[in-house]
């Protein structure tokens, strides 16, 4: 495992001898552009482990993505071998059809600080809700981004991220009422403390994720990675493109349902994806927006 053999796979040719934030920036968008944030292990018969050296081979040499336990894992270590101080805190994942934050703690992030300050940069969660610069820690600020306006609050010692997105414009009107569409315009993210974790803390959910039922990640299968101005995703057999700030305040989301024969032609082009097992798309309706 070499730091330059993951920035051939990201693309990023800037400097390394920084740990600013403007360096620390560039790295991460490198990242979310070039790995996506992805699920298709669980649907091609693939098992998911949070071993590094695993996570490394499967997304740098392998060319493929990961969810947050991979791509955060993988970025924590690539910031900490540049010398950042960098470590992982533990969130629980807004459910909007229920209205609740998990019970479990599924999603692991990454704190990172910078001269006295704290940020957390998350390359792990995908569409919409992606940040695409590291968020301050502070509590009740504004921090606008390209997909929209994101705002972390504390209470009592809990952290909560939210996002504020603009209006969506969808030509294709028989995707209008998709329950992949976020219909609130503000949504409750993820909540956390900053209490340190590591990779162990992850071991129970990881499998839990990958084999329960009652999973999204067993009923979905999600490919989603970021663009220059905005994003892409196939969950099950629809690909969205969003564009975002398409006009002044709108974003332009396209919808294309894709035939089975489409799908991996599809991740090859579009995520530069190519799979050693044959996947089996799902999308059961429900508990994932775009």
């Amino acid at each position: 495992m070499n730091l330059e053999e993951y920035f051939a796979r990201t693309g990023y040719k800037g400097s390394t001898e920084k740990q600013d934030l403007e360096t620390l920036t560039d790295i991460f968008q490198h990242h979310i552009r070039a790995v996506p944030f992805e699920n298709l292990s669980i649907h091609c018969g693939e098992k998911i482990t949070l071993e590094l050296e695993h996570v490394y081979n499967k997304i740098v040499r392998k060319k493929r993505g990961g969810w947050c336990m991979e791509n955060n894992q993988l970025l924590g270590w690539v910031l900490r071998g540049l010398g950042y101080d960098a470590s992982f805190l533990g969130a629980y994942v807004f459910n909007p059809h229920q209205n609740a934050y998990a019970t479990l703690m599924t999603h692991l992030v990454v704190k990172v600080v910078i001269d006295g300050k704290a940020y957390i940069v998350d390359g792990g969660f995908g569409v919409s809700y992606q940040m695409w610069q590291p968020m301050e820690l502070v509590s009740g600020k504004d921090q606008p981004q390209a997909p929209g306006v994101f705002r972390l609050t504390e209470k009592n010692g809990v952290w909560y991220l939210e996002k504020m997105r603009r209006k969506q414009y969808i030509p294709n009107q028989s995707f209008c009422n998709s329950d992949l569409l976020e219909k609130k315009e503000c949504r409750k993210v993820y909540m956390f403390s900053l209490e340190p974790r590591t990779v162990e803390d992850f071991r129970f959910q990881c499998t839990y994720l990958q084999t329960s039922p009652d999973s999204l990640f067993t009923k979905k299968s999600i490919c989603t990675l970021q663009t220059t101005d905005g994003f892409r995703a196939l969950i099950g057999w629809t690909l969205t493109e969003t564009t975002y700030n398409y006009k002044e305040n709108m974003d332009l989301v396209e919808f294309v349902t894709l035939e089975d024969e489409e799908v991996e032609k599809t991740l090859k082009e579009k995520f530069n994806i190519t799979l050693e097992k044959k996947l089996v798309p799902i999308n059961v309706k429900g508990s994932y927006t775009i």
